[in-house]
């Protein structure tokens, strides 16, 4: 028996429209700055507030493209792949290009130590525990009924402990 959840990593809906927003946002701001500069706004002056707004408008730009390649390059995503038949568990991810571009971790079934979730300021996190490892996060970030039932799912399915702090 397999199970295989998905991990959306970058690719939310929510850095969609943070990218479309700086983007466009941080044009506006160029536009205004060069049409300073061009006397072509009478009631800004380019110093200092063309030159302020040119500033900002190239920080979110390049802000806004960073966001973009991320969603792109698909940053975080990945899956989590616990399987009983062939006794391991796999954690895949997506990174930054380059030679170490996929994070594929394997751990035998016997070093499963259990499930613990976290709770920092009403957001939840789900951890596998590996002997002789550090805690891995399994989750994004989410809400309490949602990252519960994941874990009490997972736990019975992994026969493991699952605790909370």
């Amino acid at each position: 028996m397999v199970r295989r959840y998905s991990i959306s990593g970058s690719r939310r809906l929510s850095n969609f429209l943070w990218t479309f927003i700086l983007f466009f946002g941080s044009n506006g701001f160029l536009f205004t700055g060069f049409a300073c500069y061009f006397n072509k706004i009478e009631n800004l002056q380019f110093f200092p507030q063309g030159l302020v707004m040119i500033f900002y408008g190239f920080l979110g730009f390049f802000l806004s493209i960073y966001l973009g390649l991320t969603i792109f390059w698909g940053l975080g995503s990945g899956f989590n792949e616990f399987n009983k038949r062939d006794s391991y568990v796999r954690i895949f991810r997506w990174g930054f290009p380059g030679k170490n571009r996929r994070m594929n971790l394997y751990f035998s079934w016997e070093d499963i130590l259990g499930l613990r979730v976290d709770s920092q300021q009403a957001q939840y996190t789900l951890y596998l525990q590996i002997r002789g490892k550090k805690e891995i996060p399994l989750t994004n970030v989410g809400g309490f009924e949602q990252i519960e039932k994941q874990a009490s799912a997972l736990a019975k399915f992994l026969q493991v402990s699952l605790t909370t702090f």
